[in-house]
């Protein structure tokens, strides 16, 4: 049932879980969702915890706690990208689920092991979480996807640009349209610096 109301949400976004539309989805009256859950709410509590199921957990026995973060990191925006639509819900259900208890433990437990104080642990989840979450939400919202879609609508914007923005012609010639330019790869860059940041932090 969670996972059909999965493929709902990934076709109309959160908004189109409904019961009636997940008992389609599973070819049964919706009347019939009610032997297994109370309400809507239990199946949006039960979604958020298989997205968080589907992040791959950081290893607390990890060498170098940047790497384990990285990991994690970078699988979520996987994730994400996959199922924009859970951003905003993940953060305003109540009742977590044990997967989602699972991975914030987790998290926590590669910061503190690596001698984080609990108040920067905290500075450091939250500083990631919104990185990451802010990436899949711009990600999912550009109008590119792949290098000609780049030179598309950077190409376009050229076309139309006044004159008197030197900087931002700049950045679009000599960056964007430069060959093997691969906007994907600004999730890395920025989340290393990140990374350092708190590493210096920490120290």
């Amino acid at each position: 049932m969670l996972e059909a109301a999965i493929r709902v949400a990934d076709r109309g976004g959160v908004e189109a879980i409904t019961m009636r539309r997940v008992a389609q989805e599973l070819g049964v009256e919706a009347m019939s969702l009610y032997h297994h859950v109370p309400n809507k709410d239990a199946i949006l509590d039960g979604v958020v915890d298989m997205v968080f199921a589907a992040i791959k957990l950081p290893g607390v026995e990890c060498d170098d706690w940047r790497d384990a973060i990285r990991g994690r990191a970078s699988s979520a925006r996987a994730v994400l990208s996959q199922h924009s639509w859970a951003l905003g819900l993940m953060d305003s259900r109540r009742n977590p689920g044990p997967a989602t208890l699972r991975h914030h433990d987790a998290i926590l437990g590669v910061l503190r092991e690596a001698g984080f104080t609990l108040p920067m642990a905290a500075h450091a989840v939250s500083l990631i979480d919104s990185y990451v979450g802010g990436f899949a939400l711009q990600e999912a919202n550009l109008p590119v996807t792949t290098p000609d879609d780049v030179e598309e609508v950077a190409g376009g914007i050229l076309e139309h640009l006044p004159d008197d923005l030197p900087y931002l012609r700049e950045m679009i010639v000599d960056h964007a349209l430069r060959p093997g330019y691969d906007h994907t790869s600004e999730f890395g860059y920025g989340l290393d610096l990140i990374l350092d940041a708190l590493e210096a932090r920490r120290r």
